[in-house]
C-alpha cells in the first residue's frame, strides 16, 4: 500500500518540461558535496531567466537552491543505497522538484512519524516548538527543522510518497516540493 503525507496535488507530476539529474552511487560515493553542487546547478539553471534583475536573480537562486539542497541532502543522508533521482521544472510562477530514492523500513517508520508531527498545524508554530524542544534537550535531534523552515519562511509545499513495492529491504520514497518564484514577465 502506498502511503502519502502532504499535498496530494503535488504528486501529479513535475510538469512537461522536466530536467532530470541522476546521482549514481558508485566508486566516488555520494556525499554532501554532491548535494551542494547539484542544488547549485539546479538553482542557477532556474535563476538564469531572472538575470535582468539582480535582486530577483539572487532571490530565486537562493530560494530554489535552499529547497533543492534540503531535499537532496535528506535523500543522500537517509538513502539505502542506489541512486538519487532529482527532477525539476518551472511553470508560470512555480518551481517544482521531485527527489526519488530508497530507504530502509526502520528509516521509513521514523520519517513517517516525523512527518505526522510536522505536517499538522501551522508550520511556523511547529518550527518554534521544535527549536524550543531542541534547546531544552541537547540530545534531541533537530530533524525536521529544514523542512519546517522551508514551509514556514519560504512558503514551500511538500508531499511524500512511500511506495508499496519493496525491493528487498528497500522502500521507494518520492519527495515532492513546490515553491513560488516571481513571475518571469516582471
Amino acid at each position: 500500500m502506498t502511503t502519502l503525507y502532504g499535498l496530494a496535488d503535488l504528486t501529479i507530476g513535475t510538469g512537461e518540461n522536466v530536467t532530470r539529474l541522476r546521482l549514481f552511487d558508485g566508486p566516488l560515493d555520494l556525499s554532501f558535496k554532491h548535494c551542494a553542487i547539484t542544488s547549485d546547478f539546479v538553482a542557477e539553471f532556474v535563476a538564469l531567466r531572472y538575470l535582468a534583475s539582480r535582486s530577483l536573480y539572487r532571490e530565486v537562486r537562493h530560494n530554489v537552491g535552499y529547497l533543492t539542497n534540503e531535499l537532496i541532502e535528506n535523500a543522500v543522508k537517509f538513502r539505502e543505497g542506489g541512486e538519487v533521482l532529482v527532477e525539476a521544472s518551472i511553470e508560470a510562477n512555480t518551481f517544482r522538484a521531485k527527489v526519488s530514492n530508497f530507504i530502509d523500513k526502520a528509516t521509513a517508520q521514523r520519517f513517517q512519524h516525523l512527518l505526522s508531527e510536522i505536517t499538522t498545524g501551522d508550520p511556523g508554530e511547529r518550527l518554534i516548538e521544535r527549536i524550543e524542544a531542541n534547546a531544552m534537550q541537547a540530545s534531541m535531534s533537530s530533524s525536521g527543522l529544514g523542512l519546517l523552515t522551508l514551509m514556514s519562511d519560504y512558503g514551500a509545499h511538500f508531499a511524500w510518497v512511500f511506495g508499496s513495492r519493496e525491493q528487498g529491504h528497500k522502500i521507494p520514497l518520492e519527495t515532492y516540493a513546490s515553491i513560488t518564484v516571481p513571475d518571469f514577465s516582471n
